[in-house]
């Protein structure tokens, strides 16, 4: 990110800024674009989620991706936060676990470019503690 020396350059910034949130909020057909959600509850900010939420939104934007990149709360994968939710037009949601920056550099390149699997995926059929706990186990 660009240091913020004068006024103008603020005012930059924050115009900026309020484009991409009004392109991310305004879009007429998300399921046409890849969607990224970046769990940013407690834990998740506390494993480093900010950071990843930050390289997606920018790398995203960099590597001319047509995305929706927004933050969601707690998806249950405590254990692995910070964890991301990627979904690909025409295919299922997949979250992945242990996002870094690199694993996130992987995530776009790999999988959102080329559509090939990367380690790191939570599986479908997992349960947090609070689905056993609710179905008596």
């Amino acid at each position: 990110m660009t240091k913020v020396k004068t006024l103008a350059d603020l005012k930059n910034l924050r115009e900026s800024l309020q484009e991409k949130i009004r392109l991310r909020e305004s879009g007429e057909h998300p399921e046409s674009k890849v969607q990224v959600k970046v769990a940013m509850a407690t834990c998740g900010i506390a494993s480093g989620a900010k950071d990843v939420m930050t390289f997606f939104l920018e790398e995203m934007e960099k590597r001319g991706i047509d995305s929706v990149v927004t933050q969601t709360g707690c998806m249950g994968y405590c254990y692995a936060e910070p964890t991301v939710e990627v979904t690909v037009p025409g295919a299922n949601p997949l979250v992945f676990g242990f996002v870094d920056r690199r694993k996130a550099d992987e995530i776009i390149e790999k999988y959102i470019k080329k559509g090939e699997l990367v380690d790191g995926i939570i599986p479908v059929t997992y349960q947090t503690i609070n689905e056993n706990q609710q179905e008596g186990l």
